[in-house]
């Protein structure tokens, strides 16, 4: 293929490179750009003649180092973060699709997932991503690291034995839950939680629920996990009552390929998102995001969480 190659063949990468930038950074604005910055460097080498056999592996690797290069100067960030750190939610609405990179997420790319990479290196992280998420075989990966083919063989066992280490369930990421399954589910979670409804909530939390809140030091959210279905249960309910008393509105939603809700205020702004994960039946985990650094890219963000209020 030559500098002519058909750029809407191209664009159809978008979706898998945006999945490839995200699982990078954990930020979707991150993500955008490392994706404009590989498409970009696309276009000039065709610009300047230069023949392009494969854009896809030229895409993949371009995003993938660029990713590492990111990773590199924001670890120090992520270090000082205040409180549990999640990455910014990919939501997918019926009245807001968004992207077709975004709305085509890959499926194993969870909060839960994605905090687990938070464990390894820059490289570490894009191998073991490439290789565990994508399936890239182990020439494809050695190609796009810059890496040899034993060397990434070495470095995603690392990876894999660094991320079990993380936790007791570290290696069994809760798998996406059947989307008709996931959205009754969610429909009774969300409807008990806007009522009050203890017991209808602790009958759908699994036994080792945890609750993940994600405020940035910037907004309300616990500064630590809480686990345990009744502790879990009751902060929900005293939650979603105070959401009740000013007025906020809350709407279906998949957030990473999960079911989950963007919480509005009376203006239409963003307040927070929620993530849930389903394991056999039943809620695993809850992740919530009201950072507003981290929701500018699904609109306005709503001034109803911010500590500024407190």
């Amino acid at each position: 293929m030559s500098g002519a190659t058909d750029v809407t063949d191209e664009a159809g990468y978008r979706p898998l490179m945006f999945s490839i930038a995200y699982g990078m950074t954990g930020s979707v604005g991150d993500a955008e750009d490392l994706v404009q910055d590989a498409f970009l460097g696309l276009t000039r080498a065709h610009q300047a003649g230069t023949a392009i056999s494969a854009p896809k592996a030229y895409l993949t690797t371009a995003v993938t180092r660029l990713g590492i290069n990111h990773l590199s100067s924001a670890r120090v960030r992520r270090e000082t973060y205040v409180g549990n750190w999640l990455p910014e939610p990919v939501v997918v609405t019926n009245d807001r699709p968004g992207p077709v990179e975004h709305a085509e997420l890959a499926d194993s790319l969870s909060m839960a997932f994605l905090v687990l990479l938070e464990a390894l290196s820059p490289v570490e992280r894009a191998v073991f991503m490439l290789r565990e998420v994508f399936g890239y075989d182990y020439t494809d990966v050695a190609r796009t690291t810059g890496k040899s083919e034993a060397n990434c063989r070495q470095i995603f066992a690392r990876a894999k034995k660094r991320i079990t280490a993380a936790g007791p369930d570290a290696d069994s990421v809760p798998p996406p839950a059947k989307r008709a399954e996931g959205e009754e589910l969610a429909r009774k979670f969300f409807e008990a939680a806007e009522g009050g409804d203890l017991d209808a909530l602790l009958g759908m939390l699994a036994p080792d629920v945890v609750y993940y809140g994600d405020g940035g030091g910037k907004a309300r959210a616990t500064r630590n996990p809480v686990a345990e279905p009744q502790r879990v249960g009751q902060l929900l309910v005293g939650g979603f009552r105070r959401i009740r008393s000013l007025g906020a509105d809350l709407r279906p939603a998949w957030v990473n390929s999960r079911p989950g809700a963007v919480t509005y205020d009376p203006e239409g702004r963003v307040v927070n998102v929620v993530e849930l994960d389903i394991v056999d039946g039943v809620i695993r985990a809850i992740h919530s995001v009201s950072n507003p650094d981290k929701l500018g890219h699904l609109g306005p963000v709503s001034d109803m969480a911010r500590l500024s209020e407190e």
